[in-house]
């Protein structure tokens, strides 16, 4: 068995038990391709979920629409509630593009309204799967299309725990350099506040925020907190944020970019 747990108090049956071997067997032979057939109300999604449970690999299941995405999602949280099942789809609730009309020379700008919590479900989704393998993703069709490069994601990245040297200027100049923006208010998500020594941030997938608390130059204590009352609710030996951002540019790559404009600019005044 795999590393994912399936929980469910049904055994497979009928055509199932056939269907779930012969799946298994074609993954395991490398077909790149597989379809299982199957009416409304056969048990495809429960197939799959026994499929799923003989492998130790990361999962990506893609439905047609945000609909069908959100149920899947349901029923494989309800299947594996041990291991990490994320939810991926866009996070725009309106969105128009720019166009024009040229019988009227009219000009529409582009106008979009972003779903706070389907974002915070994004970046659940992709932290998950850069520090775990027991990670199922449900999402619909636009999960194709490009959200930056993983390895400039996972480099930004800041990895705290308690004993790491780290002074406070530090610190801060990381959260800002992986666009946390510092606030003396409330703290919301992509945000950080510090207070003395002891810092509160609130990543971008928004569950619960963290604590951390320095002293001499070290990391002291590593708390996860409730994000209404800032409470502490666990304490953790090490903790890795995130940035708030997909879209992010590693220091090389902007130093690069910043040459070729100078040189592009300098070839267009000479």
């Amino acid at each position: 068995m795999g590393i994912f747990k399936l929980h469910s108090k049904f055994q497979p049956s009928g055509d199932q038990p056939q269907a779930i071997t012969k799946l298994i067997r074609g993954i395991e032979k490398g077909f790149d391709f597989q379809t299982l057939l199957g009416v409304t109300g056969s048990g495809k999604t429960f197939t799959m979920a026994n499929v799923i449970s003989h492998f130790d690999m990361p999962v990506l299941v893609i439905a047609p629409n945000k609909a069908l995405a959100a149920q899947l999602y349901r029923e494989y949280k309800n299947f594996f509630p041990e291991n990490s099942v994320n939810y991926f789809v866009s996070y725009y609730d309106y969105y128009q593009p720019e166009a024009y009309m040229p019988h009227t020379d009219t000009y529409i700008d582009k106008e979009a309204m972003v779903n706070e919590e389907i974002e915070k479900l994004r970046h659940q989704a992709t932290s998950a799967l850069m520090t775990r393998r027991d990670v199922i993703v449900v999402a619909s069709v636009s999960c194709i299309y490009n959200l930056g490069v993983p390895a400039n994601y996972l480099e930004s990245s800041i990895h705290l725990e308690v004993g790491k040297p780290i002074t406070r200027g530090d610190l801060i100049r990381q959260l800002v350099h992986i666009h946390f923006s510092r606030t003396n208010a409330q703290v919301t998500v992509g945000t950080f506040r510090v207070r003395g020594e002891i810092f509160e941030c609130m990543p971008a997938s928004g569950s619960v925020g963290y604590r951390i608390e320095l002293e001499d130059q070290k990391v002291k204590e590593l708390y996860t907190i409730d994000p209404l009352t800032k409470t502490n609710i666990e304490t953790l030996r090490e903790i890795i944020i995130f940035p708030p951002k997909h879209f992010v540019t590693s220091e090389p790559e902007i130093k690069s970019a910043v040459k070729n404009i100078q040189r592009e600019l300098d070839e267009r005044l000479a």
